[in-house]
């Protein structure tokens, strides 16, 4: 009966695999690498992930989740950081498992894509600079949008998990800083969060390829801030208005805005300003008509001669609800001079 038992697990066992080589269960048990974070940061803190795999292309685009924090086709996870002055502070790539290198890509520039006629630029060069990896058994990985000049890893080289293969930035079709992170297994795309399944769609079981916890977040801050005019969504990922001080000789208004990812039809959001006498100038309640995955919005008062903004120390907070959920939670000031 011992012997019997045996056979029939090791028969069951050969069954897991698909005829299309594809595992409908656990992935390590088929040499399947657990891979880290492909970015040196913190996540919710210096760093977030803006798009997810569309789980269902072809189709109404979703993530694995059933959000809407992906677009039609979308093969990778996005890791963004805030804006361009912190990619030109350097955030690294990481290896997100031991390998070898592939092929790599370097010299593209930088540049935010802002119109469709930008892309035909750089058509044909998609991933911009980027590094390609083989961790052995079918399972590659790819990262993309990496900055100009910073890799520093060659074909053929043999990598460490962990390793910095270069910078997170812009290049290619990129329209704000991130690295774009594929994985595939024998050519094939696979959902780090999902793993290795022939079920589609959002509904799929779910076996995480992560090498730890990592929680799916489909609406966050990118920054938040003060300025002297209403900002355009590009001129926020090019870090402009970081300003802790404002003149106030030079300020026809004071603005305090918000950049936040994957809002929701019917979110509702909370402005308040306080001058710095402690007194409420702006508290207003707005629902939001129109699901975004880039979102700016602000609230603001005129300076003018008649009636000045005073001078000091100006407080603003941000809330962002999602039914009864409390989804942001801030607070930012800024000194009048």
């Amino acid at each position: 009966m011992r012997t019997r038992a045996i056979v029939i697990s090791i028969i069951i066992a050969a069954l897991i695999l698909t005829s299309s080589g594809v595992y409908a269960a656990n992935s390590n048990a088929i040499g399947g690498p657990r891979f880290a974070i492909p970015v040196k940061c913190t996540m919710g803190k210096d760093c977030y992930i803006m798009h997810y795999v569309d789980s269902a292309p072809g189709r109404e685009a979703v993530d694995f989740s059933c959000g809407r924090q992906t677009y039609n086709g979308h093969d990778g996870t996005d890791f963004g950081i805030a804006d361009l002055q912190a990619m030109g502070a350097g955030v690294p790539v990481i290896a997100s498992a031991a390998g070898v290198i592939l092929g790599t890509r370097d010299g593209m520039t930088d540049r935010l894509v802002a119109e469709e006629s930008d892309r035909t630029v750089i058509k044909n060069f998609e991933c911009g600079n980027g590094v390609v990896i083989d961790h052995g058994n079918g399972w590659q990985t790819q990262y993309c949008h990496m900055r100009k000049g910073s890799l520093i890893v060659k074909p053929s080289e043999r990598v460490e998990k962990g390793a910095i293969l270069g910078m997170v930035g812009a290049s290619g079709p990129a329209s704000f800083p991130h690295v774009h992170f594929t994985i595939r297994y024998h050519g094939r795309i696979v959902d780090p969060f999902v793993g290795i399944t022939d079920v589609t769609g959002c509904k799929a079981p779910r076996y995480p390829l992560w090498e730890q916890s990592l929680d799916y977040v489909p609406t966050g801050l990118i920054r938040a801030g003060f300025s002297f005019k209403p900002p355009k969504q590009m001129e926020l990922w090019q870090g402009q208005f970081s300003e802790a001080r404002l003149q106030s000789d030079n300020l026809p208004l004071l603005i305090f805005w918000v950049h936040v990812y994957g809002v929701l039809q019917g979110d509702k959001e909370r402005f308040t300003m306080k001058a710095p006498n402690g007194n409420i100038i702006i508290d207003v309640e707005k629902n939001i008509t129109k699901s975004a995955r880039s979102w700016v919005h602000y609230v603001g008062k005129n300076n003018t001669r008649e009636r000045p903004l005073p001078k000091g120390t100006w407080r603003a907070s941000y809330q962002l609800k999602r039914g009864e959920r409390l989804l942001i939670n801030l607070e930012r000031e800024v000194i009048i001079e």
